[in-house]
């Protein structure tokens, strides 16, 4: 079991405090030119920059640890790359020294793997569209060890007191440690760690639902018929990334759904999508599953293979919202 003082925990918060840094100051200074990847999702510099950073502090501290994430060098591997793998050279070379383009693609593709019995996941820049629209974005760096989620880092830079958008703030570092708790602090400046914790609501009329901005991730004319089953009032809240799961923890909220989208019945999420969320999640007392009631296997790969879809609550109102998905059917 991990500790507040342990490598790893440190290895966590220092490697996320440094990418969520990198990342901001990318933002700050506006280089936002979106690539498309094969799969049409937008990706910047800034996603391959904090990835390299991460790939490089893992070359450091813990050279055989094996690294499950988002990117790949592959895309930089064209001829038309030369000027995006400058950039990024740039941008990480006063926390690295000074690396040419061969050792870029090194440390994004540090110890790739795509599971093992001890690895680290990362999302390096989780809501990619938020962070293109100057919105919520996170960087979500976890630990997993024999398929479950050891220690969980976000890194959320423009969300202050783990449940307050705002741009150009100190942001909030939340951490969750499994059997020890979860914490926010500050993401940059002197802060004491606070402990994270669910609300007590229990009744659905007054859960306030934490959704995508993204059409494209859910099936929103469900998302409606949810909560009117369910009987909730609050008006849903957008917002992207898992800073969502920051607010749930921090009793900012009550439910978080992932649909499944009419036109993508059979995506599974990508493990680095939910690893570090769910586990801070559930060290503040809340619970998460699939849609269908089950937990969350990250044992198989890339992917949550065995689940479908994500259902995130403040516990007490779990088998209220799963009652509610069976009646609509989701």
């Amino acid at each position: 079991m991990f500790e507040l003082d342990s490598a790893e925990t440190r290895f966590a918060l220092e490697t996320t405090r440094l990418a969520a840094g990198l990342v901001r100051r990318i933002q700050t200074e506006l280089v936002v030119e979106s690539l498309t990847k094969q799969d049409s999702s937008p990706v910047t510099v800034a996603d391959f920059c904090s990835q390299a950073l991460v790939g490089w502090s893992l070359m450091r501290c813990f050279p055989d640890d094996l690294l499950v994430a988002e990117e790949d060098s592959s895309f930089l591997s064209d001829s038309s790359a030369g000027s995006t793998l400058a950039q990024i050279a740039r941008y990480v070379t006063p926390l690295t020294g000074d690396p040419d383009a061969g050792t870029v693609k090194k440390w994004i593709d540090y110890n790739r793997a795509d599971g093992g019995e001890r690895f680290w996941t990362l999302d390096p820049i989780d809501g990619t569209k938020g962070f293109l629209r100057g919105d919520q974005y996170v960087v979500a760096l976890s630990l997993l060890v024999q398929g479950q989620v050891q220690i969980g880092a976000l890194g959320c830079p423009n969300l202050v007191c783990g449940s307050i958008p705002e741009e150009g703030g100190d942001g909030t570092l939340l951490l969750g440690i499994r059997g020890k708790g979860s914490w926010r602090t500050a993401l940059w400046g002197d802060s004491d760690f606070s402990p994270l914790k669910v609300t007590d609501e229990s009744n659905p009329v007054r859960a306030r639902l934490l959704r995508s901005f993204e059409a494209g991730h859910t099936n929103l004319d469900q998302i409606d018929f949810f909560v009117e089953t369910l009987g909730a009032r609050p008006e849903p809240v957008r917002m992207d990334s898992q800073a969502k799961y920051a607010l749930l923890a921090a009793g900012a909220g009550e439910i978080y759904l992932r649909l499944l989208s009419p036109s993508r019945l059979d995506y599974r999420e990508k493990i680095w999508d939910q690893a570090a969320g769910s586990l801070i999640l559930e060290e503040a007392g809340g619970r998460i599953s699939d849609l269908d009631g089950k937990k969350l296997d990250f044992s198989k790969g890339r992917r949550l293979e065995a689940n479908r879809g994500v259902l995130a609550t403040n516990n007490r109102l779990h088998e209220a919202a799963l009652l509610a998905l069976r009646e609509i059917g989701a």
